[in-house]
């Protein structure tokens, strides 16, 4: 039997939305709630994640203990994720499970926000701050998209700053919560073998009444700032090398084309990238990406190596960027079909990875499509089309940002 795309939404605006499928073995839902990062203010940013926390230390009717124990007493599979512009809770369970998933996480959605619990989990925040600062790809990353945005809050840190979390009060989590965590900003979805109705019924009874609040998004498409960055420290003795550029936005079908474009540079494995800079011992890492987002994207290259070779890494990294649209070929193109159809269709195999595609693109107003038109639209891509993508976003402007040892330059 053939999975079947159903949505509703109830009187206050929250939507439902479900790929049902009877034959499956297991059943997923989540929240997807259309705030992040970047709808935060300067003063209180990384509240989107620490309200994540708080989402797990208890409800009106649960302690954070009893959240656990009621998840670990369905053998549920359950997490949670924040980012500059989603945030989500969500589980995967055996079918007859699926209410009692949904019961724990829509009570989860309505967190008690205890003083105490603030106070406490504020510390475990400043803790993965910290952890953060250990790590040299972060380091360089979340400081290269503070430059790349410049004063736009898509260069906001999700984890928010060691002054931020400091000076973040209760209350103003409070507020942010009211304002952005409403109903008519959230969607659940469910996938796999459900109950679509039940599970719309048990919406209407749980979440009927959140408030509506007509939360919204700036979506225009921020300036990016192209340039250089250069950045040392003493706790790292390698170099690290991180260029931005703009892309296509999340409702642009072009980003089938500018993912494809990134992965003949700098997929794992097999793209230009590797075979200049890693299977030749240049550089240690070597990478890039496309990131689709509201309104914009951004195409992400980055690698690392001995400080010594930095030059001659960034040399190649340039010279493989300036020629990828000469040198793509007929079997690149067939390739990377293959292995995009590969990853969608894996993606979408089980209830919990459908679950989770089908609220991240419902999040995106006007980005909704089936798995199946989703490989349909990567199948149809062509070299012309990767050529079009380039004429529009040729990797300029560019922020090239450099992390090295202190005294390497």
């Amino acid at each position: 039997m053939p999975v079947a795309y159903k949505t509703a939404t109830l009187d206050n605006g929250l939507t439902v939305v479900g790929e049902i499928d009877p034959d499956a073995v297991s059943a997923a839902c989540g929240f997807f709630v259309r705030t992040g990062a970047r709808d935060e203010s300067p003063d209180v940013m990384g509240v989107s994640h620490f309200l994540e926390h708080m989402m797990f230390k208890g409800t009106d009717t649960r302690t954070a203990e009893e959240v656990n124990t009621d998840f670990d007493n369905l053998g549920a599979d359950h997490n949670a994720f924040t980012s500059s512009e989603l945030t989500c809770i969500y589980a995967s369970v055996l079918p007859e499970r699926l209410p009692d998933a949904l019961d724990i996480l829509a009570d989860m959605m309505r967190p008690a926000l205890r003083t105490e619990d603030f106070d406490t989990e504020k510390g475990v925040i400043l803790e993965e701050i910290a952890m953060y600062k250990d790590s040299p790809f972060w380091v360089l990353y979340e400081r290269a998209m503070e430059e790349y945005y410049a004063n736009h809050p898509l260069g906001h840190r999700v984890l928010g700053t060691d002054d931020t979390i400091m000076q973040l009060q209760r209350d103003q989590m409070d507020a942010y919560f009211t304002d952005r965590y409403s109903a008519d900003n959230t969607t659940l979805a469910v996938a796999g073998n459900a109950d679509f109705d039940a599970i719309v019924d048990m919406a209407r009874e749980r979440c009927g009444h959140w408030n509506t609040t007509d939360a919204s998004r700036n979506t225009d498409a921020p300036a990016p700032h192209g340039g250089a960055l250069h950045m040392t420290s003493e706790k790292f003795d390698r170099a690290y090398c991180l260029m931005l550029a703009p892309g296509p936005a999340m409702d642009d079908d072009s980003r089938f084309a500018a993912t494809m474009l990134a992965r003949v540079l700098g997929d794992p494995g097999n793209s230009r990238l590797h075979w200049a800079l890693i299977e030749t011992g240049i550089a240690e890492e070597a990478a890039a990406a496309f990131g689709e987002r509201d309104g914009c994207g951004d195409f992400f290259v980055y690698a690392s190596g001995d400080p010594d070779r930095f030059d001659q890494i960034q040399d190649i990294m340039d010279r493989e960027i300036d020629g990828l649209i000469a040198s793509l070929e007929e079997d690149d193109l067939e390739r990377l079909r293959n292995i995009a159809a590969t990853r969608a269709t894996l993606e979408g195999e089980r209830p919990k990875g459908r679950m989770i595609r089908l609220g991240t693109l419902h999040s995106y107003p006007g980005s909704y499509m089936p798995l199946e038109e989703e490989l349909a639209k990567i199948q149809a891509v062509t070299l012309d089309d990767m050529r079009a993508v380039w004429e529009a976003f040729p990797l300029e402007p560019r922020l090239v940002s450099t992390l090295t040892p202190a005294g390497d330059g």
